[in-house]
């Protein structure tokens, strides 16, 4: 496969661990985590041609991912699930199972977003629990593509045959996406992963981030592509997606955002750290740079900062960011469902939008023509 990808991965996001609302602070039950606000988040995400949706996992505060994903794969036709997985939380062959269940339901229409981090109610140093993420994705790995499952390490020790762990997409089972900072989950990616998961920063920072990770995975003679976790606020002019952008947070208590800030499981990693730091040097507006807004991230752990502008202002900030490597995107905003609609009228229909399973060859490439192929549906 080559490392140069034409086109982007536009994908939304999965509210199930809560965090869906029209004003940031101010609950309304209407947005509240539950079934029936998230599917038919995903389901308007999956008409409007949508390439993936991500699915994350948060004890506190969420539904069960795999749970949620097996329970939509009947009720959507064409978009991929981003399934974030806890490595840790489940026996890894069982693991296995599960994934490879999930796989042959949704007929390849799976990734899976590696999360390292602590599981709820225990506390790992950083290095062991990389460890055992490695464990755990090494032990993925043999089920998917060897006959026998057979890994000695410090957490498992495992000896068992392939055939019931067995998924639908070939050549290596369902993409492994990872996001973190750490070196010790960097040198995870570049060794193990297939996609690189950044939340906003700078233009500079990123293009760091691309090449430090560029050259990491060199040393295993492996690429690994890139995608960007970020929010969006579009309007038809850059002054209402401002305007909007400053009244999501106009009914926002500050001590109320740092309590939902610190309530997430993860809210303590570097990575939100940075989150931090790029909207305390952001200007008195939150503008970290032109279309980076970070006052999303004054009540939200982990991705921060939006793009907002009017839809060539979005569209010419993503395409600088694909320049760069990028070449998938995973976007949100809030209220989730109705920026999906938002997004999907003005900047989708710019994109040549991809899905990445197709092009690294785990499942079949859809025919145009075929009623399969994938595509905004009307």
């Amino acid at each position: 496969m080559k490392s140069e990808i034409q086109g982007a991965e536009i994908s939304w996001f999965a509210p199930i661990c809560d965090g869906d609302d029209a004003f940031l602070g101010e609950r309304n039950p209407i947005y509240k985590s539950s079934w029936e606000n998230t599917s038919s988040i995903i389901k308007t995400a999956d008409r409007l041609g949508y390439s993936n949706v991500l699915c994350p996992s948060s004890y506190q505060v969420g539904q069960d991912t795999l749970s949620f994903v097996s329970a939509m794969a009947p009720l959507t036709k064409q978009i991929n699930f981003l399934a974030a997985i806890r490595c840790g939380e489940i026996h890894p062959p069982m693991l296995a199972r599960t994934i490879a269940t999930l796989d042959h339901i949704l007929k390849g229409r799976l990734t899976i977003n590696i999360i390292s981090s602590d599981l709820p109610g225990m506390k790992l140093e950083s290095s062991e629990r990389y460890l055992r993420s490695r464990e755990v994705i090494h032990i993925l790995k043999q089920s998917w593509t060897q006959d026998n499952i057979n890994f000695k390490g410090k957490f498992y020790n495992i000896n068992l045959p392939s055939a019931p762990v067995k998924p639908y997409q070939q050549n290596g089972g369902p993409l492994l996406y990872f996001g973190g900072y750490s070196p010790d989950g960097v040198d995870l990616c570049a060794e193990y992963c297939d996609v690189y998961l950044m939340w906003p920063d700078t233009e500079e920072n990123i293009i760091e981030l691309i090449n430090n990770m560029k050259q990491k995975a060199s040393l295993f003679e492996r690429t690994v592509q890139f995608g960007l976790r970020v929010h969006v606020i579009v309007r038809e002019t850059e002054k209402q997606a401002i305007e909007d952008a400053e009244k999501l947070i106009s009914k926002l208590d500050l001590e109320l955002g740092k309590e939902i800030k610190n309530r997430a499981q993860d809210s303590k990693s570097l990575g939100v750290s940075r989150q931090s730091n790029l909207r305390d040097k952001s200007n008195k507006d939150y503008f970290a740079e032109p279309h980076l807004w970070t006052g999303i991230g004054l009540a939200r752990s982990g991705c921060g900062a939006a793009i907002v502008g009017d839809p060539d202002q979005v569209y010419n900030k993503m395409k600088r960011y694909m320049d760069m490597g990028i070449s998938s995107f995973i976007l949100s905003g809030y209220p989730h469902e109705k920026e999906c609609k938002l997004f999907a009228k003005y900047v989708l229909p710019k994109f040549k939008n991809i899905h990445l399973p197709e092009i690294f060859g785990r499942v079949p490439k859809k025919e145009p023509n075929s009623p399969l192929a994938r595509g905004p549906r009307k």
